[in-house]
């Protein structure tokens, strides 16, 4: 079997195309924000705060939780979703460090 494209990319760059791709959604990043806001939650809330059916809202907490970007427990029947702050101290290193890049680039 041949190599595929992903081969050519780290670890790394294909986390953060992850990470970023699950953000690639305005319903996902309001649920990024109400769990901010509300430091943890059950999912029924998260119905009740946004204008998005039960399946939907479920859809989008399963591609923020397969990105590493939330983390959930089941308590009794509910799953309670948090904000998985590893994942975002790792967003803030890497975006800060090529902020800090640009900052100092002598382009154009």
């Amino acid at each position: 079997m041949g190599i595929t494209k992903t081969d050519y990319f780290t670890d790394q760059q294909m986390l953060i195309s992850k990470i970023t791709k699950a953000l690639g959604h305005p319903a996902r990043i309001a649920i990024i924000e109400y769990l901010l806001k509300a430091n943890t939650c059950i999912c029924s809330d998260i119905v009740e705060e946004l204008p998005l059916a039960q399946s939907t809202i479920s859809q989008h907490l399963k591609e923020l939780k397969n990105a590493g970007l939330i983390k959930g427990s089941i308590e009794g029947a509910s799953i309670c979703y948090c904000i998985d702050e590893n994942t975002f101290r790792f967003m803030k290193s890497y975006f800060g460090d090529i902020i800090l890049s640009v900052n100092d680039q002598k382009c154009c």
